[in-house]
């Protein structure tokens, strides 16, 4: 490789043999004499760009002469036009002499060539109408931006190229259309996604979201991992860490078609990972990033080398052309970038927000899932198991009385809480993913654009965590939450908007209504409320009228937990907050049907068996105390009401001390002994509010 790519026709190996031969007085006089071969040769000439050239030997020159004249320009560089025809050519040449030689790199290099024609071919015929066209309707199951069909167009026809969209533009939908496409045009078996471990199950979550097509998540020891590259899923997702102990397994596979996500992972070539990454050899790649060049111009050289190494040339000569240095040899600034964009034009393509935003919709809404780490797992299983315990007694039993409830909504809360981070139920502990995310996040925004962010978070702990990394990172921000008081908060939205260093406003839900922020466009949710009504309240401190520019919001969610569950199973927009019914007093009321719902809800989003779960004692040591949700709270101490009720109702229905009376006026009464008159009073009040939200019900359905 370093022969091919140097630019000087020679390597290091060769270099050092002749110096030395040159030390020997009679091979040095061999070595002036100039050489001839005897055969005739095709070969890949690297000087200065890859062609073809065609070497007549001393043997059937004249012959070889010949026939060459329709194939070959003045400097023998066989003509591209004919690299459909060089078969014939060769059949012909062997005929002359048994000899002739076409190397390996010659005949790859027209085969390359001639698939990249037939591609083209085969894409204009698909297409038409260029991005109109109606094949883009059924390669993945949504709708996609004029720009992005632009981009999937590119990539397909390039085969191998860079996308280097803004962030929130959609690269991922674009890598997997393009898949899907060449899929079904040229039968590709098998793409390997390249990706931050933290996004394994995000690309994973969006292909079984977007197409129909097979995945699985190279994941475990080497052994299982090994296994899993043999499995014929058409996509196969693999962390950069795995690749440099997997780039064996990886070439037995033989991809067609390589993914490369968050490609500034490989911006350093000296490190191992980029080292490891550039080994794997495919027909096609994809590589996405949206800021590959932040630092230094060996950044993008190193990603550009994964695609072409080739393009930019030798390394030493395209920062000779482009740094600008001092009498110190220190890199003081870079000059000719333009022709480096000329350069790289028909492989690298980008669009800025503000170029496409005439084709976003006003608002986009993103989950990010991030994995958790062991620490979190173990704490966040050990409630699950308290959740599903309950679970099975409300099974068994058809009720739960108020302890219970409130243990059960305090452990689904630490459940959430622990998703965040283990900081936010112990302060002596620091365990997470999500606070490295936001700030990949952010450090992606800030590098490429003048952005303000807004970042909410339920937890006051959480905020605190993402607090301490912005002083840390020296970023400008505002900082909301309960403990700040009224007359202070419109200032903090006065700095925000006014002072540009500001860049993010950070808020617990105490920020979450009142409050203008529109001149940021990035929201990022920490979490998701267990109210949808709330997460709206935060989504609309910036999408809310008067906005100019399009809205993007990112939920973090973390894999596998109450958090990613919650969005699928547990509807608490219908299952709970519409089935607790306020009928204007102090009691609310959620009818025994919607929360037989609730705790179903709960029953799929735990996902444990409860059969296997005893139940839980009265002796079991008891959780915290936490201040259970107003609406909740009340709804527990109605159920416990309305259960003593309907219990004393069953046992003086079954006993001997009920009778029957009649008035003067002949009317029959039941007579019904009470132990309890508050309880029965509120009991009372409580099946009222059951039977008015059934005869509700019932007259939604009938209409």
């Amino acid at each position: 490789m370093d022969y091919k790519t140097n630019g000087l026709g020679t390597c290091k190996h060769i270099e050092s043999v002749l110096v030395n031969l040159e030390k020997n007085k009679t091979l040095k006089k061999l070595l002036a004499e100039p050489f001839t071969a005897s055969y005739s040769s095709l070969f890949l000439n690297y000087l200065p760009t890859r062609h073809i050239s065609l070497r007549i030997g001393t043997n059937h020159r004249q012959e070889y002469e010949q026939l060459a004249k329709a194939y070959r320009d003045a400097n023998n560089t066989l003509l591209p036009e004919n690299y459909h025809t060089i078969d014939g050519f060769i059949a012909k040449a062997a005929k002359i002499s048994a000899d002739f030689r076409c190397y390996d790199g010659a005949m790859d290099y027209i085969i390359t060539i001639r698939e990249q024609e037939r591609r083209h071919a085969t894409l204009e015929k698909l297409f038409p109408n260029g991005i109109a066209s109606p094949a883009f309707d059924t390669l993945v199951k949504t709708t996609l931006y004029p720009y992005q069909r632009e981009g999937i167009l590119f990539a397909a026809k390039t085969g191998r190229c860079l996308i280097a969209d803004d962030m929130g533009l959609g690269k991922t939908i674009q890598a997997m259309a393009t898949a899907e496409l060449l899929k079904k045009t040229l039968g590709l078996s098998t793409v390997l996604i390249i990706c931050p471990t933290s996004l394994k199950y995000q690309w994973e979550n969006e292909i079984k979201k977007f197409t129909d097509s097979s995945v699985t998540v190279i994941e475990g020891d080497p052994l299982a991992r090994r296994k899993q590259y043999q499995q014929n899923e058409f996509y196969k997702i693999v962390s950069y860490n795995a690749v440099i102990a997997d780039t064996k397994w990886i070439t037995e596979v033989s991809p067609d078609l390589v993914i490369l996500d968050e490609a500034q992972r490989i911006k350093n070539w000296k490190t191992r990972t980029a080292r490891e990454v550039k080994k794997i050899a495919s027909p096609y790649t994809i590589v996405l990033t949206g800021t590959p060049l932040e630092n230094k111009l060996e950044e993008l050289y190193s990603i550009i080398q994964f695609i072409d190494p080739f393009r930019l040339g030798p390394l030493y000569k395209f920062l000779a052309e482009h740094q600008i240095v001092d009498e110190h040899t220190k890199v003081t600034g870079y000059k000719d970038l333009h022709a480096i964009g000329k350069l790289l034009e028909d492989v690298v393509i980008r669009r800025r927000k503000k170029e496409v935003l005439t084709q976003l919709p006003e608002r986009v809404d993103k989950h990010l899932f991030v994995p958790m780490t062991q620490e979190q797992t173990d704490i966040h299983e050990e409630y699950q198991t308290t959740v599903s315990r309950l679970v099975n007694k409300w099974k068994r039993l058809g009720f739960l009385d108020e302890k219970d409830r409130q243990r059960l909504l305090l452990s689904l809360n630490c459940m959430r809480m622990v998703c965040d981070s283990t900081y936010i139920l112990d302060q002596d502990t620091r365990f997470d993913t999500k606070i490295t995310e936001v700030m990949a996040i952010l450090d992606d925004v800030f590098a490429t654009d003048n952005e303000k962010v807004v970042i909410f978070s339920q937890w006051e702990r959480m905020t605190r965590l993402i607090a301490g990394e912005l002083k840390t990172r020296e970023v400008g921000f505002e900082y909301l939450h309960g403990g700040i008081p009224s007359k202070k908060r419109k200032d903090l939205v006065k700095n925000f908007h006014e002072i540009p260093e500001q860049r993010v406003f950070l808020s617990t839900d105490a920020g979450g209504v009142g409050l203008n922020l529109q001149c940021a466009s990035l929201l990022i949710n920490l979490d998701i409320p267990w109210n949808p009504a709330v997460l709206e309240q935060r989504i609309a401190r910036i999408h809310r009228l008067g906005q100019k520019r399009n809205v993007q919001i990112i939920n973090l969610i973390s894999s596998n937990t109450i958090e990613h569950r919650m969005l699928d199973v547990l509807k608490f927009k219908s299952s709970l907050f519409r089935g607790v019914l306020d009928n204007g007093e102090d009691q609310i009321f959620m009818g025994e049907s919607k929360f037989k719902k609730f705790m179903h809800s709960v029953e799929q989003m735990t996902m444990e068996d409860e059969a296997k779960q005893p139940d839980i004692a009265e002796t079991e040591q008891p959780i915290p105390e936490q201040k259970a949700p107003e609406p909740q709270q009340q709804a527990a101490q109605l159920f416990t009401t309305a259960a003593q009720v309907f219990g004393t109702l069953a046992q003086t229905f079954s006993g001997q001390n009920t009778t029957v009376e009649q008035d003067a006026n002949g009317k029959s009464y039941l007579k019904i002994p009470i132990e309890n008159q508050e309880v029965m009073t509120k009991g009372l009040a409580a099946l009222q509010g059951f039977l008015e939200a059934v005869q509700g019900d019932n007259k939604k359905d009938l209409a």
